[in-house]
């Protein structure tokens, strides 16, 4: 009988130590990501903008001119492209990584662009700024582990996709892989399959404030693939922007039409700047400048 009483208390005790913990990360504040510039800091609203995939200098260049002439930081690009189709288009590769370091430097930006396989992850890290693992790599536990212990040697954070079918525990024991190895973590909600159609994804809100609080971290939100559509897109940005969210992803060409790849929900650069404009107002109501 006091062997099950004894065992009994330490159950209690055990329970009210993780309880503890739980309201411990409940309340702890989320540090901002150093990537040159800080991402996640309390009073700034970071937009990474840029085409989904790098496919010439001067289509990049034309992006990144307007992102530099916002004030904006961050530009995003895949050189390696998973695509579901074999027979989509795939990225240019290595050849897109010398373009992507050349534009980024000629316009004072930061680079954000997608690690798929550990064969190319020193070349990629040699370029970008913010080390990406893409949804459909979410669960791919052997590569999420060679880049977190790349990103901890070179000192560059990993932004980490949600998975499209992923639940928020799945999405964070992930995060846990790089996490183990010293990386830097900045989460983003891409959206998530459901049985919804008329949207590519349906963007999962509540996903922003859960993250923050459970992980006490960075979180951003991809409002592209989340959508699926150009003209959903500030809508989906403004509900990040309300719900917490340290900023937004976002795809833009300056030629969607004629795009190689998700020419559809890409903005073009008018548009970009239209966006910022219209979220200005609603980040200063939120205590936030954009950057």
């Amino acid at each position: 009988m006091k062997g099950a009483a004894e065992e009994k208390g330490a159950q209690g005790a055990n329970a009210r130590t993780n309880a503890a913990a739980s309201a411990d990360a409940l309340t702890a504040a989320p540090a901002a990501v150093d990537c040159g510039t800080a991402i996640g800091a309390q009073s700034t609203f970071t937009i990474i903008a840029g085409p989904c995939a790098v496919e010439s200098r001067t289509q990049l260049a034309q992006v990144a001119a307007t992102v530099s002439e916002l004030g904006l930081h961050h530009l995003r690009a895949g050189a390696y492209k998973p695509r579901t189709s074999p027979y989509s288009f795939q990225g240019l590769g290595a050849k897109a990584l010398p373009m992507l370091r050349d534009v980024a430097a000629e316009f004072n930006l930061r680079t954000v662009t997608e690690i798929c396989d550990p064969a190319h992850a020193d070349a990629v890290a040699d370029v970008a700024d913010i080390l990406q693992i893409g949804t459909r790599n979410m669960a791919n536990y052997a590569l999420l582990k060679t880049v977190g212990r790349l990103a901890a040697v070179r000192q560059k954070p990993v932004l980490l996709k949600r998975g499209m079918a992923a639940t928020i525990e799945e999405w964070l024991q992930a995060a846990e892989y790089l996490r183990c190895e010293d990386a830097a973590v900045l989460f983003c909600e891409r959206g998530i399959r459901t049985f919804e159609t008329a949207t590519r994804f349906t963007l999962d809100v509540m996903a922003v404030p859960l993250v923050k609080q459970l992980a006490a971290a960075t979180v951003l939100v991809d409002v592209s693939h989340a959508t699926g559509r150009a003209d959903l897109v500030p809508a989906a940005a403004r509900a990040a922007l309300a719900a917490g969210a340290d900023g937004i992803m976002v795809e833009v060409h300056p030629d969607p039409a004629h795009a190689k790849s998700d020419g559809r929900q890409s903005l073009t650069p008018a548009q970009l700047m239209q966006l910022c404009a219209e979220l200005t107002p609603l980040a200063v109501a939120c205590g936030k400048k954009i950057v």
